[in-house]
């Protein structure tokens, strides 16, 4: 199989294990692309989409979006949020785990954020952390980042969930703006 052939796999089969788990994972993935194909703007798709995630996932303790700054693409700024408030408004995309996962176009799950060195500390009660790309057009162009008080909480139902919700939002910014915008200006 060629690398390429592995990825469409991998990729292929978050949707599959999400369409076949029957949880709040599948139900809020399902209301995200429904709200996605009537949003009015990046804005409002933003806050649904944290209110939907983290007013459900007990586990999901900071639920965020970054976006690339379209002034300066070598640097992620903060999006809507929910959670405790972070002084990392703007993170360089070769600093921490945010901008690792941009720069590599990777979802990065760190189990002990303690021992990561990549970690950026935002909160003492943080032990885990999963940061999910969010692809426009072949691109990246922002992430979805979320913390959890627990250690090692993050599998695969979670990495499949919340893959299909970057790719929901990735899909409203193609079709908003043909791509040819950052998302930053949709804002």
């Amino acid at each position: 199989m060629k690398p390429h052939q592995a990825q469409a796999r991998r990729g292929s089969g978050s949707f599959m294990l999400l369409a076949m788990l029957d949880t709040p994972f599948a139900q809020i993935a399902a209301a995200l692309e429904e709200f996605a194909r009537t949003a009015p703007d990046l804005a409002a798709l933003e806050r649904f989409a944290v209110e939907q995630i983290a007013g459900c996932l007990q586990a999901y303790n900071w639920v965020g979006f970054y976006w690339l700054d379209p002034g300066d693409p070598q640097v992620l700024e903060l999006g809507v949020f929910a959670g405790a408030p972070t002084e990392h408004t703007r993170i360089p995309v070769s600093r921490g785990i945010c901008g690792a996962a941009v720069a590599l176009g990777e979802t990065i799950v760190v189990d002990d954020v303690r021992a990561d060195p990549r970690y950026l500390a935002c909160s003492l009660e943080t032990k885990a952390e999963i940061v999910v790309p969010i692809r426009a057009n072949g691109r990246v162009v922002g992430e979805i980042d979320i913390d959890s008080h627990s250690a090692a909480a993050f599998g695969p139902a979670d990495r499949a969930f919340l893959e299909a919700c970057a790719a929901s939002v990735g899909r409203f910014i193609e079709r908003i703006v043909g791509g040819v915008e950052k998302p930053a200006s949709l804002r």
